[in-house]
């Protein structure tokens, strides 16, 4: 069973890779992770349906894309996770930050993701903004970890099947963006 202070050396021993394309768009996301008695848990949102969203009612971590306000990404990450679940990662212990993340279609606007990873001691209440997200929910390690878990998924988009390594947790499933997030992270903590 991997533990905190695993992640805390792992990710913390190398920044993440920045590479993205100069004209993307930067958007970071919180990998908010809480340790307890039965091992880490990551928490998941899943996005709220809206016409025009690219990414609408899909499994994500927190996060949205860096607005004129923030300082840096990464208080475009502590904002968003604010503002979509009302958890507060100002107080919460950073851990690290992982390789950034691009779309790979071509029909997903020019973008890059930089995941922040956070620790907290307790679980807080988390509230959804109804506007932004559907639900929140934690998952285990140990459940990312299985490989029951992991499956491959075929979408169709713009009358094109695509066919995607994804996780199926708590119901839903993980594909895209956050599921490579997923992937790569524990890669790197379990090597």
């Amino acid at each position: 069973m991997t533990s905190l202070d695993h992640v805390r050396r792992v990710v913390g021993s190398r920044p993440g890779v920045v590479d993205h394309d100069p004209s993307a768009r930067p958007a970071a996301v919180a990998v908010i992770l809480h340790e307890a008695a039965d091992g880490i848990s990551a928490l998941f949102i899943k996005r709220a349906e809206q016409v025009g969203d690219p990414w609408s009612g899909q499994i994500a971590f927190p996060g949205g894309r860096f607005e004129e306000g923030d300082s840096d990404l990464l208080s475009t990450a502590i904002r968003e996770a604010r503002e979509e679940t009302g958890i507060d990662l100002g107080a919460a212990e950073q851990l690290g930050v992982l390789d950034d993340v691009n779309p790979r279609s071509p029909h997903l606007p020019p973008i890059f993701v930089r995941p922040f990873v956070f620790a907290l001691k307790h679980r807080p209440p988390h509230t959804n903004s109804p506007a932004e997200v559907q639900r929140s929910f934690w998952i285990p390690f140990n459940t990312l970890l299985d490989p029951a878990t992991s499956d491959q998924i075929t979408l169709t988009f713009r009358g094109v099947p695509r066919t995607f390594t994804a996780y199926k947790a708590e119901g839903e499933v993980i594909w895209g963006m956050t599921e490579r997030i997923v992937r790569l992270f524990l890669e790197r903590i379990t090597a």
